[in-house]
């Protein structure tokens, strides 16, 4: 027997265009090509939808560890869509796409393709896709076959022989009880339509593949859709055309399983007060009467006014009629009806019990017959020797009585735990009638059955694992709570923060702990206005110390959640350096001016010169640049050669009180001046200092000495001193310039004339008793010599008039120029030897 989704597949190929209309039903018409490809294009798109919902994008994974499971998790959920898409294909074509209704049964099978998720009760072991199984058809949980077969036949061993035939069997999880001859023995899919179905990876684990086609429960005539399932079919998804709950409305299209529907017009049903009528919209069926009306009490007898929903009430008198018997009345409180009979009026026996009568309500009268002999009475009273039950005494007793010994049976229940117990047992022991009270395998409740023989039963009970925020529930055998991991779970992590973070980050549900919190920390920082940066760290992992003697193995490291204390703020602030060279980003921990290594290079006190140690703090208390040792080197002022006696000052130098020595302006004389005389008058001032006051040495080219005092430069040309000029013969003298001497000539007359020839010839008469011309002029140049060189301010006339000429003249005007450079000469190298000492 082959799948129904292959079959279904071979209808519509493309050899047999006709295969699926055929199938549908022999007087259908097959349908046009366009609307099988609609159709097709509808399925595929809805199978398409229904993919991408099952595989569809979840949360970020709760920690880094977990990602890469969660990536291996998500594939292979994507190939369980697939395959659920597959499977679900009929009943999402019915549907329009809407998978709803497959969640009890879509939870079933994507158990079935995890592995290990279905745990076999009885063996607490996990159910294969290869091994046989057993489904219960309450609860649709699985069990192995053998196991089921084993628990069917030991729930049948508790009983009595007699009843075993008699007596259902219950199901190990819900106890749903099956009759003994439906016992377990052959290995069927699902929907029991093929034994021993065999493994095909395509499809659901120990299904046939074929279409389910179970009655669909609550009955409504159809069957399911499904392929061959575990669990529970979904609702039915037919289309049916039904009218509203009130029947009014003209009947539409519901689904199936949902085909109750309101038209909201009112109801308008009589109600059950049979007064009123139904104000409600429409609705399935009518409640009470909300209304107030006049009812009268049970028995009639009084009025009130009383809600339409309870109109009998009990006006709490007695009734008072009289009964059937004719001899006593009715107490009952206010009732309907007629009165009950007599309650004295019941069937009574005489004491001997032969004669009864139903009728004896006034007096019970005494049997008039005889209840028994005398005979039979005496036989009874009679003693005999008898023996106890279990056959170990003996004693007389009446012979109507049982003898019952008092011994207690010592033998072993079938429980193989308790005696007996039994006062006088016979042999045949009970089964034990205790609690077995044993651990189950479960470890978490106590065996509830009758005291058996052999090991306990697993445990009947689920329980629920849940994930952290109980949104997902997996429902496990009680004991294998511990090793199940919880279900994975989409919800977004609801678990309170444990940092002072308002809200952790968002991740998906998770077991265990959450992972450290990876936010901003946002505290502010102590000491500044900036905030902490750095992740959470309020619970950090940190290395414990454990500290261990020399005889002690050092153990594996702890780590144990710490609060650590937020780091200094590294929040650069533009600061300057100390001498404010620069301005550069400086942690706002360590917030405050710094050296930025350059040279200071602020003015020292003496104005003059920078700092020269590197960047450092000064305030106006501490001034701690470096003290100036250098010598001032400021300008002098023009002239000044000499240094500044002071260490570097601010401000102007003090006046130069050095003396100077230099010469005159006419190199004679050596003077000695203050320097700030020199360096702060004007030129005018300047050459009067440098002046000896002395007339100046020099002469004129006329032959006269300069008659100004010492001056600098060049003697000026015209020569101030007044010469006498003669005429050629000397008798006539003229007082004029020396400048103008040349200009101006003093011409003989004729008195000089006649004087001149008389003089001639008196001349050459005292030739020869005159004494040597160059003579007279070495005695007088000698006289001058001794008189301290100066020419007297009288000359002879003999000298004045005599005029320069011949051989002496020249000598003489040699020795007058060889004197003064000599003079000169000797000057200058006194000042030369003056100034290298």
């Amino acid at each position: 027997m082959e799948p129904a989704w292959r079959q279904q597949g071979r209808g519509r190929g493309r050899g047999q265009p006709g295969g699926g209309a055929a199938g549908r039903g022999g007087g259908m018409r097959a349908e046009p090509t366009e609307t099988v490809q609609s159709r097709f294009e509808d399925i595929r798109m809805s199978n398409q939808a229904a993919a991408q919902r099952l595989v569809g994008g979840a949360l970020s994974s709760s920690s880094s560890d977990e990602g890469d499971e969660d990536d291996d998790s998500e594939q292979r959920d994507g190939k369980r869509g697939k395959i659920l898409a597959s499977t679900f294909t009929s009943y999402t074509h019915q549907t329009g796409g809407d998978s709803s209704g497959l969640v009890r049964t879509g939870q079933y099978v994507s158990e079935l393709f995890q592995s290990g998720a279905l745990t076999c009760l009885i063996c607490i072991s996990s159910v294969r896709r290869t091994q046989p199984v057993w489904s219960c058809s309450s609860c649709f949980c699985l069990f192995h076959l053998p196991c089921i077969q084993q628990w069917s036949r030991d729930s049948q061993l508790l009983l009595a022989e007699e009843e075993r035939e008699q007596q259902p069997w219950p199901c190990p999880k819900c106890r749903a009880e099956y009759p003994p001859s439906s016992k377990p023995s052959r290995y069927l899919c699902y929907c029991g339509k093929l034994q021993d179905p065999p493994p095909d990876p395509w499809l659901v684990p120990h299904s046939c593949g074929s279409v389910c086609q179970k009655e669909l429960k609550p009955a409504c005539g159809h069957t399911c859709l499904l392929l061959c399932h575990p669990g529970p079919c979904p609702p039915c998804p037919k289309m049916v055309s039904v009218s509203c709950l009130c029947g009014k409305a003209t009947p539409l299209p519901r689904r199936c399983s949902n085909k109750a529907w309101s038209c909201q017009q009112p109801c308008g049903l009589l109600l059950g007060c049979r007064q009123h009528r139904c104000s409600q919209a429409c609705h399935k069926e009518c409640g009470v009467c909300p209304r107030v009306s006049v009812q009268r009490c049970v028995c009639g007898r009084e009025q009130t006014d009383r809600p339409c929903a309870s109109p009998q009430w009990n006006c709490q008198q007695v009734c008072g009629s009289l009964l059937s018997c004719g001899n006593h009345t009715c107490e009952l409180v206010c009732h309907d009806g007629l009165c009950p009979p007599c309650p004295r009026s019941v069937s009574r026996s005489c004491p001997c019990g032969k004669t009864s009568n139903a009728s004896w309500c006034v007096t019970v009268r005494q049997c008039i017959t005889v209840c028994y002999s005398v005979s039979w009475c005496v036989t009874l009273l009679q003693e005999v020797l008898k023996s106890c039950r279990c056959g170990k005494h003996r004693k007389l007793q009446p012979c109507h009585k049982e003898y019952l010994c008092e011994s207690k049976c010592p033998k072993t229940r079938s429980c193989q735990r308790h005696q007996c117990r039994r006062k006088c047992c016979p042999g045949n022991c009970p089964p034990c009638d205790q609690s077995c009270g044993r651990s189950l395998s479960c470890r978490n409740h106590k065996c509830p059955s009758v005291c058996h023989p052999g090991s306990c039963y697993p445990c009947p009970q689920t329980v629920e694992v849940r994930c952290s925020c109980s949104s997902s529930v997996l429902l496990v055998p009680c004991g294998r709570e511990r090793s199940t991991r919880p279900p994975r779970c989409k919800e977004p992590c609801r678990r309170p923060p444990s940092c002072h973070h308002p809200s952790r980050e968002p991740h998906r549900c998770h077991p265990g702990p959450c992972p450290p919190c990876r936010q901003a920390c946002r505290r502010p920082l102590p000491g500044c206005c900036h905030c902490c940066p750095q992740a959470c760290h309020d619970l950090v992992l940190v290395r414990s110390q454990q500290l261990a003697g020399p005889w002690e193995q050092p153990a594996e490291p702890a780590f144990i959640k710490k609060a650590l204390p937020c780091p200094p703020c590294e929040e650069p602030i533009p600061t300057s350096c100390f001498g404010e060279h620069e301005v550069s980003p400086v942690p706002c921990h360590r917030q405050g001016r710094f050296s930025c290594k350059r040279a200071c290079g602020r003015p020292l006190t003496c104005g003059n010169h920078s700092c020269s140690l590197e960047c450092h703090l000064v305030t106006d208390d501490d001034q701690s640049c470096e003290d100036c040792e250098d010598s001032c080197a400021k300008p002098r002022p023009p002239g000044c050669p000499h240094p500044c006696p002071r260490p570097c000052h601010p401000g102007n130098c003090p006046p130069c009180s050095q003396m100077v020595r230099q010469r005159c302006h006419c190199k004679m004389s050596l003077l000695y001046l203050e320097c700030r005389k020199l360096t702060s008058v004007d030129e005018e001032t300047k050459v009067k200092l440098g002046s000896c006051n002395n007339q100046c040495p020099k002469e004129l080219s006329c032959g006269h000495r300069c008659k100004q005092v010492c001056h600098p430069g060049e003697c000026e040309l015209r020569c101030p001193q007044k010469v006498k000029l003669r005429c050629p013969c000397r008798r006539i003298k003229k007082e004029v310039l020396c400048s103008q001497s040349r200009q101006a000539a003093v011409q003989c007359d004729d008195v000089c004339r006649d004087h001149q020839r008389k003089a001639t010839a008196a001349r050459h008469a005292t030739l020869l008793i005159s004494t040597s011309p160059v003579q007279e002029e070495l005695e007088a140049f000698e006289k001058r010599q001794q008189r301290g060189g100066r020419r007297g301010k009288r000359r002879g006339r003999r000298d004045e008039e005599a005029e320069p000429s011949g051989r002496g003249h020249c000598w003489r005007r040699f020795i007058m120029v060889l004197v003064p450079v000599g003079g000169v000469l000797s000057a200058a190298a006194a000042y030369y030897l003056l100034s290298c000492t």
